[in-house]
C-alpha cells in the first residue's frame, strides 16, 4: 500500500517534513509518495544566502541554536557536520545601547538574570538601587502567579524594572522581535519559570546549572560553541535537505488555494496553480493564518484559533564597509537596543565578526534589524528611507560616516509569531481540534518554538506522527 503525502510549505519546516517522511520510508520499509508543494519560486522560506562581491548575506537566519538538538542532528544525517562552523571564540562580547553609547553586556548575565557578581557591580548599565535590587533576588519569596504571565511581568517581580528596560527587552526583543508586556513566559522562557519554581531563586538556579554545564563540558569536551553556522551560509542547509528529495517531490510555483475531505474515499483533495493532488494525509507548514484560511470551510473552530496566533514584520539590511570606514573596533557578536532609547534599529549583528567568511579581508559587513511589534511602523518605510535610519543609527552608535559599498534589504512581512499570555492554551486548543482529523498535521514556526532547531523538529515530528497515524489505520 502506498502513502500519499501532501507537504503544503517549502520552508525549513517543510522541507525537514518532507525529508523525514522519505527516511522513515525507506527505514520501516513503506511505500510513501510525498509531494512538497512550495508557492514560491525556490525553497527555504525566509532562509536565504547570497554572495555579493566576496560578502556572504544571510536574508533571515544566519545560524542555529546547538542547545536544541534537531538541527544538529539533521546535519549528521546529511553529511553535513563537518561543514559547521562556531562563532568566532574571541569575539563573543554582546553590547547594549546605553544612553547613547554601547556598553558591554556583563559578563555571566544570562538573559534576564546576573550570575556574576563583580561585572555586575562594574557595569554602567543599572543604577546602584538596580544592582541592589538584582542582588536580593534569591531572597525573594516565590510568588503563585494565576495561570500564564508575561515575560515583563516575571523579570519586574523578580528582578526589577531596570533588567527588564535595559537588558531583558533588547535582548528577547532579538529572537521574538516581541512585545514583553504581551509575551509568554511558559511560551517562551520556560526554564525560568522552572527554576523559580524548583529552586525559588533563578540565580540560584542558573548557577547551579552552570556548574553542571561546565562540568559536562569538560568531560566530554564541547565541540561546538552556542550557535553555529554551514561555513557557505544558512542556503547550505536548504540545499542539503532539497539534494536528498527524489526528483520531483519538490513542486514550486505550487501555490495551494484549496482543501477539502472526501469522506467516502477516505483522501484529501488539495487544489493548487498546478491541478489537483489526491493525498491521505497533509501537513501544513505554513503561517498560521494560510493554514486557516485553507481549513476554515470545513475545520472553522481550528481556523479561529490559528488565526488568533498573531504575527510582526521585520526587516534585515546587510551593509558593507571597508574596515578603515569604522572608527570603532568591532570586538564583539553585535549589539541589541533597548526600545526605551528611541532608536530605529532593534539590534545589529556585526557579522563578518561573528563567522569567518562572510567578508573579504580588509572589508566589514554589519547586519542591521528593523520592526518588530515594538516598531511595525518603521517596517512600513520604503527601502530608501529605511536603509536612511539605518546608516544615520549606525553613524551615531558607531561613528560610521562614510557611505556603505552597498545596502541589501529583505523583508519577511508577518514573519515572526508572537507567543502572547495564552499562547500554549491556544496551541492545546488547535491540538485538540487537530484530532478531528487524524490524517491532518501541522508545522513551523507558530506552535512550539520559533528557532530553525524548533522548525525542524515541528516538521519531523509531525512527518513521524502522520506516518504513524496512516500505517496503524
Amino acid at each position: 500500500m502506498t502513502h500519499r503525502i501532501v507537504v503544503v510549505g517549502g520552508g525549513i519546516s517543510g522541507l525537514a517534513a518532507a525529508h523525514r517522511l522519505i527516511e522513515l520510508g525507506r527505514e520501516r520499509g513503506l511505500a510513501v509518495q510525498v509531494t512538497l508543494l512550495e508557492a514560491g519560486e525556490r525553497l527555504g522560506g525566509s532562509i536565504l544566502t547570497e554572495q555579493r562581491d566576496g560578502f556572504l548575506l544571510e536574508a533571515g537566519p544566519d545560524s542555529f541554536i546547538t542547545e536544541k538538538p534537531w538541527a544538529l542532528r539533521l546535519c549528521d544525517r546529511l553529511g553535513l557536520s563537518s561543514r559547521l562552523i562556531s562563532t568566532n571564540p574571541g569575539q563573543r562580547n554582546v553590547y547594549v545601547v546605553h544612553k547613547g553609547l554601547l556598553q558591554p553586556l556583563p559578563e555571566g548575565f544570562i538573559l534576564l538574570a546576573p550570575t556574576r557578581l563583580w561585572p555586575l557591580i562594574r557595569t554602567p548599565l543599572f543604577s546602584w538601587r538596580g544592582k541592589l535590587r538584582m542582588t536580593t533576588e534569591p531572597f525573594r519569596m516565590r510568588q503563585n502567579v494565576d495561570g500564564d504571565e508575561s515575560l515583563a511581568s516575571f523579570v519586574r517581580r523578580r528582578f526589577g524594572r531596570e533588567v527588564l528596560e535595559r537588558v531583558a527587552q533588547p535582548l528577547i526583543g532579538g529572537i521574538y522581535a516581541a512585545d514583553p508586556e504581551k509575551l509568554s513566559l511558559g511560551a517562551t522562557m520556560p526554564r525560568f519559570l522552572t527554576m523559580e519554581q524548583s529552586r525559588k531563586s533563578v540565580i540560584l538556579a542558573l548557577w547551579s546549572e552552570q556548574r553542571r554545564s561546565r562540568a559536562r563540558r569538560s568531560e566530554s569536551g564541547a565541540r561546538w560553541s552556542l550557535f553555529v553556522a554551514p561555513r557557505g551560509g544558512m542556503q547550505e542547509l536548504v540545499d542539503a535537505v532539497s539534494s536528498r528529495l527524489p526528483e520531483g517531490v519538490a513542486r514550486l510555483r505550487a501555490k495551494t488555494t484549496e482543501m477539502s475531505w472526501d469522506g467516502a474515499g477516505k483522501a484529501w483533495l488539495v487544489t493548487t496553480s498546478q491541478g489537483k493532488f489526491v493525498a491521505d494525509g497533509v501537513i501544513l507548514a505554513l503561517p498560521s493564518y494560510h493554514s486557516a484560511s485553507l481549513l476554515s470551510p470545513f475545520a472553522s473552530e481550528l481556523a479561529r484559533d490559528l488565526e488568533a496566533i498573531p504575527y510582526c514584520s521585520t526587516a534585515t539590511v546587510n551593509v558593507a564597509y571597508r574596515e578603515d570606514q569604522i572608527p570603532r573596533s568591532l570586538n564583539g557578536f553585535g549589539f541589541v537596543v533597548p526600545a526605551i532609547e528611541g532608536r530605529k534599529i532593534i539590534a545589529c549583528s556585526f557579522s563578518s565578526v561573528k563567522y569567518t567568511g562572510r567578508a573579504p579581508i580588509g572589508y566589514v559587513l554589519l547586519r542591521a534589524f528593523v520592526g518588530g511589534a515594538l516598531q511595525p511602523e518603521l517596517f512600513k518605510r520604503d527601502d530608501r528611507a529605511m536603509e536612511d535610519s539605518v546608516r544615520e543609527e549606525l553613524s551615531s552608535l558607531l561613528g560610521v560616516k562614510a557611505a556603505p559599498l552597498f545596502c541589501r534589504i529583505q523583508r519577511h512581512p508577518r514573519s515572526l509569531p508572537q507567543y502572547q499570555v495564552g499562547h500554549l492554551e491556544l496551541v492545546q486548543r488547535v491540538e485538540q481540534c487537530l484530532r478531528k482529523h487524524p490524517s491532518l498535521a501541522l508545522a513551523g514556526n507558530a506552535y512550539r518554538g520559533v528557532g530553525i532547531s524548533d522548525c525542524i523538529h515541528s516538521g519531523e515530528e509531525a512527518a513521524e506522527r502522520l506516518l504513524e497515524r496512516l500505517t496503524i489505520k
